[in-house]
This record gives C-alpha cells, structure tokens and sequence, in this order.
C-alpha cells in the first residue's frame, strides 16, 4: 500500500516533503478523494513545521487517519484518539522520537534523506489503516 509507493520513490521526482508524500501517497494508496487544494495542506508540515518540531510525516498520517476515521468531528469520533495515541506510541517507541530534530539526528542520511523516518510512517500507517478498514467490511 502507501510504504510500497514511497520505497518505489514515490513524490521524489516532485521533491515532496515528508508531510507532502505521506498525504499525497495516502490519497493514492487509500484513495481519499483528496484534490489538489487539500493536497496543499501538507505543505508547511515538513521538517516538523519548519522548525523540527513534530515529524512531518507523523502529522500528514494524523491527517490521513482523521480523513478516514471522523465522519464528523474528532468530539464525536469514538476511535480518533485511541488510533491517533496507537499510532504516535507505536512510532516513538519504534523509532525514539517524534520530534523531527532527533529523528534527522537518528534516521537521517546524506544519500536518502529521511526515507528510513518516512518509510516506517508509511508502515504503521498501512497497518493501522488496513486493520480498522477490515473491521468495516
């Protein structure tokens, strides 16, 4: 799903961000109906919002899994902050961060960039959003 597009390259031709290729590739992957005005969104999250704060891609799949799992507002979402807690816990420990600033400390590499951080976004991401579509059907 969204991983195996972004090891295939995914957004690098386009020089997305992290934010940019997780939404962008979610809205492929997942097919949310996402036009390019709310694909816009996603700009000024990258690099943890500029200023290595929240990881781009952790706060792209927050988007992502809000689009998928409020029908209304997050108040009037039962599973909002379960999966959202789920998925951030499930990084962190994973990865020892979600602040961007130590995860390019950690993860980071001349050649890739910050696939590796990127990457593991988009598994979790597949997993959690795989797992709560095959509760629906």
């Amino acid at each position: 799903m969204l991983k195996d597009l972004i090891e295939d390259g995914f957004g690098n031709d386009q020089r997305l961000n992290c934010a940019e290729k997780i939404l962008y590739g979610a809205n492929e992957a997942y097919d949310l109906g996402l036009d390019r005005d709310a694909l816009k969104l996603a700009a000024g999250f990258g690099g943890g919002m500029f200023i290595e704060e929240v990881c781009g891609a952790l706060t792209a799949s927050v988007m992502v899994i809000s689009k998928l799992f409020v029908e209304d507002t997050a108040h009037k979402s039962g599973v909002i902050n379960p999966l959202i807690t789920e998925f951030l816990s499930s990084y962190e420990d994973e990865m020892g961060s979600i602040t961007c600033k130590p995860l390019k400390q950690k993860h980071r590499s001349l050649f890739r960039g910050c696939n590796k951080v990127i990457l593991k976004a988009a598994e979790n991401l597949d997993s959690i959003v795989g797992r709560e579509l095959q509760k629906q059907v």
